[in-house]
């Protein structure tokens, strides 16, 4: 193929159009198919296959809000700090030297290992990540889990 020399730019200077024909051709939205995100499911079909082949259509499911486990948390700290309330609100108890607490009375189904644990604590819930068992643990505390989520 036979190099270029000049730019087209170059020798269309002064040309008012540049050889894209009388009134506005090549200027606004009608030379690319429309404005914005128009034509994808038509005309521009085919780039819409090529770089975009995920655009249309459904892509995965949502289970019903039923069916999805909401996870309450809290962390040992807090729970470290709460204690004191807990008790005189019936929600805790102290039995020897240990504090005794059902996390699901109080609609928490999680216990997470963020922060300090200062007291022996007992307590019952159904998940705990490994690093709060190990914290309450390490006080001479327990961690029961119960089953049948």
């Amino acid at each position: 193929m036979v190099v270029r020399r000049e730019k087209k730019r170059k020798y269309y200077r002064g040309s008012r159009t540049y050889g894209w024909g009388r009134v506005a051709q090549h200027r606004r939205s009608g030379r690319k198919g429309g404005r914005g995100m128009v034509g994808y499911h038509k005309h521009k079909w085919t780039w819409t296959v090529k770089y975009a082949p995920d655009w249309y259509g459904k892509h995965g499911f949502t289970r019903h809000p039923s069916l999805v486990l909401v996870y309450r948390i809290m962390n040992v700290g807090k729970l470290d700090e709460v204690l004191e309330d807990l008790v005189q609100k019936g929600l805790a108890k102290i039995e020897n030297e240990n504090y005794v607490v059902d996390l699901t009375r109080i609609g928490i189904n999680k216990l997470t290992g963020s922060g300090k644990v200062t007291k022996k604590i007992i307590v019952r819930t159904h998940k705990a990540t490994r690093k709060a068992i190990e914290k309450i643990e390490s006080l001479g505390g327990k961690v029961e889990l119960i089953s049948g989520e």
